[in-house]
């Protein structure tokens, strides 16, 4: 097995940084906390912002985490690659796949966002990493969306080989029902960035998804 599957095998939390929710100043204090190696794996969402900012701020964080953490960048692929991110995550109106493969190299982390089992099964066959699969339940993210059916999240996690990440909407209330599902790797913001104790959050969510075992 490559060094980059193992470690994708082992990420279980997903913390999403979103410049709608914090504004760069917050986000850097939690990515010293998240540094802490109290979360997996870390992404930079800034859907409105611009480039300039979005790519200051990678490199920032990217210099503080020095490597301990994976870092992702939502969209914009060419500001993985100017900031020597991780890797870039994408969604189904992003640059596709294969062309972000083709500019990041096989090294690179690349994820995708999938709502059905056919966007699964076609991220997965253009060699994409991960999948982010949701929203699962209502989220202030992305408004317009219902909550997903959970069997079809069930589905998706008992069929597709790479790791799949459920997202949206998802806090320490109802995680256990994703995991009562088979899920094992979630994605969160809200309910870390917005907690009252940042750090407490992700050490909760840590021994929630350490309590379903090896994946």
């Amino acid at each position: 097995m490559h060094s980059k599957e193992k470690l994708l095998k082992r990420l279980k939390f997903y913390l999403i940084l979103d410049a709608q929710v914090n504004d760069y100043s917050e986000l850097f204090e939690i990515v010293k906390i998240a540094a802490k190696t109290k979360v997996d794996i870390l992404q930079i969402r800034d859907k409105h912002g611009n480039a300039k900012d979005i790519l200051d701020f990678s490199l920032k964080a990217m210099q503080h985490l020095k490597g301990r953490v994976p870092f992702i960048v939502n969209d914009r692929v060419d500001i993985a690659l100017a900031s020597g991110a991780s890797g870039v995550h994408v969604g189904t109106d992003d640059l596709p796949i294969k062309a972000a493969r083709k500019m990041l190299g096989s090294k690179a982390i690349i994820g995708a966002s999938c709502q059905s089992l056919e966007h699964a099964w076609k991220a997965q066959a253009e060699k994409a990493d991960y999948i982010g699969f949701g929203s699962v339940f209502r989220t202030l993210t992305k408004p317009d969306r219902d909550e997903m059916d959970l069997g079809l999240l069930e589905q998706v996690v008992k069929t597709i080989k790479i790791p799949v990440f459920a997202i949206g909407g998802i806090s320490q209330d109802n995680v256990s029902t994703l995991l009562a599902l088979g899920v094992k790797r979630i994605a969160v913001c809200r309910a870390v960035c917005e907690a009252e104790d940042v750090g407490q959050a992700m050490e909760d969510f840590q021994k929630i998804l350490r309590s379903t075992g090896k994946s």
